[in-house]
């Protein structure tokens, strides 16, 4: 078999031409369209990747700004307690510091209570014992009682001690009032005209003198100058004889027990 030549080496330009023609028109453009498109996904993955890192750091970002919400929320609601509990520990004193004085308030109004109470009864006492005393000496002496009172004062008048009689005298002539008699019944003119002589007897001078009719004194008499007073009254006695029965509770065998009670609480 014999080989024509001329047709093989056709046949070979025609294969060369044709992988020239598809390399220039052919191949070359898809490998150039490849290329681009290797170039834009390269691009994209590129951004992409970017984008990630911006994502991320825009979320750590907002975690950080989170976390900084949270810790300034926990803060201010640990300042809302602790400012709380201030302010509730300030109004636990002031009702405490009210009821205090509340409680004070009380327990002085409860004694001034029960002193206008005890001196209501001293002054409820004192009337009766001058009403039965001012009865028992009309029934028995057949005197009035007014009259007695004087009688009694002037008595008291005339048994001053030297001692006392300088001071009555010193404080009479430090001042220029006069003498001031005070009684709890009206003194009628022959009574105040014995006084006078009582006293003008006992400082040796003839002093100035003004009368007063003073019913709290509960049958009694007082004379009073500057610096000194002398006074004789039942409600003197009274006090004296509630002083006395004081004293005696205080050292009563009942009360020495509850001191020692006490002490021992």
């Amino acid at each position: 078999m014999q080989i024509n030549w001329f047709t093989v080496i056709a046949q070979v330009l025609n294969f060369l031409v044709l992988v020239w023609l598809m390399k220039r028109y052919l191949y070359k453009p898809i490998l150039s369209a490849i290329d681009e498109r290797e170039k834009k996904i390269k691009v994209q993955l590129e951004d992409a990747k970017n984008d990630k890192a911006d994502a991320k750091t825009e979320q750590d970002e907002f975690n950080k700004k989170n976390q900084a919400f949270d810790q300034q929320k926990k803060n201010m609601m640990d300042k809302a307690t602790a400012d709380a509990a201030a302010q509730s520990q300030k109004l636990l004193e002031v009702a405490k510091n009210n009821a205090k004085t509340l409680q004070d308030k009380l327990e002085k109004t409860a004694k001034e209570q029960q002193a206008d109470l005890k001196h209501q009864m001293e002054q409820k006492t004192a009337r009766e014992v001058f009403a039965i005393t001012k009865k028992v000496l009309a029934t028995l002496a057949d005197v009035n009682f007014e009259a007695q009172s004087v009688n009694v004062f002037i008595k008291r008048i005339s048994e001053i001690k030297e001692d006392e009689k300088d001071l009555f005298k010193k404080a009479l002539s430090s001042g220029s009032a006069p003498i001031l008699v005070q009684s709890a019944f009206d003194l009628p003119e022959k009574q105040q005209t014995e006084i006078k002589s009582a006293v003008t007897k006992m400082l040796g001078t003839k002093p100035s003198f003004g009368f007063k009719t003073s019913p709290a004194l509960l049958g009694g008499i007082e004379l009073t100058t500057k610096g000194y007073k002398l006074a004789w009254s039942i409600a003197a006695y009274i006090n004296s004889f509630e002083k006395s029965i004081a004293e005696a509770d205080k050292q009563s065998p009942t009360s020495l027990i509850e001191k020692k009670r006490h002490a021992v609480k």
